[in-house]
């Protein structure tokens, strides 16, 4: 096995292991770093591979962020899959349990998720769309089983989700508040909305 640039043994990955290191990577660059301060380049000198090989999994700068943020937008979305069967309230906290041990644990990809990198690119902001709408969709499922929730709850919710995201970024940063008064704090927040709505 021959040595990388850094003297350590190259081991060699998967197809599939290697697009999720340099995902990971991505993710972390664009994390800490506006979108035209990363080089694709750094990435590929990060992960020891050639150039060539990273633009064989992503021909572009633009299909890299997208992918990166899709990716990550996926990830939260299978970690905060809800149990129907729980009554709403549990659906709620084990929600915004599992979402907050994803940010906690993927602090990199969460910021870089809703950071201004997603806003500078048309298919990155479609990502966190749909990514925003699915979130949506499940919790509107839960507040309305029988369907067709009334448009003011549609509106609020979504902007429940912004709140939320809003939250974790503060929390990221200045890491005042525990985990459980966060989940509180944003579970308190819907329930009053649905309340309100109610």
């Amino acid at each position: 096995m021959a040595p990388s640039a850094s003297g350590r043994p190259r081991s060699r990955l998967t197809t599939a292991q290697r697009r999720e290191q340099l995902l990971r990577i991505g993710a972390s660059l664009f994390a800490k770093r506006p979108y035209d301060d990363v080089w694709i380049e750094q990435v590929a000198d990060i992960a020891e591979v050639s150039r060539g090989l990273l633009y064989h999994y992503f021909p572009t700068k633009r299909d890299f962020v997208t992918e990166v943020i899709k990716a990550e937008g996926e990830r939260l979305l299978d970690m905060t899959r809800a149990d129907p069967s729980l009554p709403v309230e549990a659906q709620l906290n084990a929600g915004l349990d599992a979402y907050l041990r994803y940010v906690e644990a993927n602090e990199d990809g969460y910021r870089a998720l809703h950071a201004g990198t997603a806003i500078a690119v048309d298919d990155v902001r479609d990502v966190l769309d749909r990514n925003f709408a699915e979130q949506g969709r499940r919790i509107l499922a839960a507040l309305c089983p029988d369907g067709d929730p009334p448009e003011t709850l549609r509106v609020a919710v979504r902007g429940w989700l912004a709140f939320v995201v809003a939250v974790c970024l503060d929390w990221l940063k200045y890491r005042k508040l525990a985990r459980d008064q966060i989940r509180d704090l944003c579970a308190k927040a819907l329930l009053d909305i649905v309340g309100f709505q109610a």
